[in-house]
């Protein structure tokens, strides 16, 4: 395993509150209760779980951004970002609802 494919290891354990080894563990259990899937089944799997990652990086970003802003207005301050941090949320809410639609689409479509 090189550095770039521990650190990718290591980010997919933390998200999940796990250690390297807990994480390996399960993901090596899930994979040896179903041998029968197939490489792509794998790798769509994958892409749900990095979109899944980035959202909820997204999101915290935006939590965050919508904290100061509100913080801002509370204090009488001017929330000079308040527009452009309701449109972040609003696109965050649209792709979470796309990523969602996709992806019960892809489940609910006969195997």
């Amino acid at each position: 395993m090189n550095d770039t494919e521990y650190q990718r290891l290591a980010r997919g354990a933390a998200a999940c509150g796990m250690s390297i080894a807990a994480f390996l563990a399960r993901a090596g259990l899930n994979a040896a209760r179903d041998l029968d899937r197939t490489a792509a089944e794998v790798a769509g799997e994958r892409e749900v779980v990095s979109e899944l990652f980035a959202l909820r990086r997204h999101l915290g970003q935006i939590g965050n951004n919508l904290n100061q802003v509100t913080k801002a207005a509370n204090s009488g301050a001017d929330a000079l970002h308040a527009t452009a941090v309701l449109d972040a949320v609003e696109r965050a809410a649209r792709r979470v609802d796309a990523f969602t639609q996709n992806y019960l689409g892809n489940e609910n479509r006969p195997g």
